[in-house]
């Protein structure tokens, strides 16, 4: 697959994408044999020689995980503020990892971290389908009315969401916990769901994710895919 050849050095581990591309500019990077000055090149670098002073790009090995995360925790690789990151739960593995996709800040639950940027790509770009499950609380009582509302779509920023699975699991005098099954992911879409219905969300955790489950991994705790289930998400 045809990349842009800062992103190649950055996913191989050399350095930064503003790092590689200035690497690039002064003619530090051979393809082929020749020295490269263009940073926006694309080619596919299983097909080519890559050197960058001189020494070959290394194979980056392949890191897949699926992580259970914590409340208060960000779905960035970088943030200005200090806060804690889910990248920071993987300190003792070594490459440069990230989320597929994004949690907010208060959401809980599955979120896929890796260091394969084609498969990362893919499955956050829009223009796949991959489903997603929710489990929703919001105070007190939620109408039946305002479930089929959900069921077949709002409008958010002018776009309607697609039409979507909603169903109460349990219900007491203060709450009510239902499972919402999606998938789009737009930004903050569950909460603004309900919120459009005049709920508000106390709790938001995402169960499933691409036919993947927590099973019984604690809050904060991750571990790695196995083959079966890194190829399901590569056939998506």
């Amino acid at each position: 697959m045809k990349k842009r050849l800062q992103t190649i050095l950055a996913h191989a581990g050399v350095a930064s994408r503003r790092r590689a591309a200035e690497l690039i500019e002064s003619g530090s990077v051979k393809v082929d044999g020749l020295t490269v000055m263009e940073k926006g090149l694309r080619l596919d670098p299983e097909e080519h020689h890559i050197l960058v002073d001189g020494r070959p790009l290394r194979k980056e090995k392949k890191y897949y995980f699926l992580l259970n995360k914590p409340k208060g925790v960000i779905s960035t690789v970088r943030d200005t503020h200090g806060r804690k990151k889910v990248t920071d739960l993987f300190k003792d593995v070594d490459a440069r990892l990230y989320p597929i996709g994004r949690l907010d800040r208060n959401t809980t639950g599955i979120i896929l971290i890796t260091n394969d940027g084609d498969l990362a790509h893919r499955l956050s770009h829009p223009s796949f389908s991959v489903d997603k499950e929710y489990r929703v609380t919001v105070k007190g009582a939620i109408a039946p009315e305002k479930i089929r509302v959900l069921s077949k779509g709002i409008e958010i920023e002018g776009k309607k969401t697609s039409p979507c699975s909603v169903g109460i699991l349990r219900k007491t005098d203060e709450k009510t916990v239902l499972s919402v099954k999606i998938h789009e992911g737009r930004k903050r879409q569950i909460r603004r769901m309900f919120e459009s219905v005049g709920k508000r969300v106390t709790e938001l955790d995402r169960v499933g994710y691409a036919g993947l489950g927590l099973g019984r991994l604690e809050r904060g705790d991750y571990r790695p895919l196995t083959k079966k289930e890194v190829d399901k998400l590569k056939r998506l």
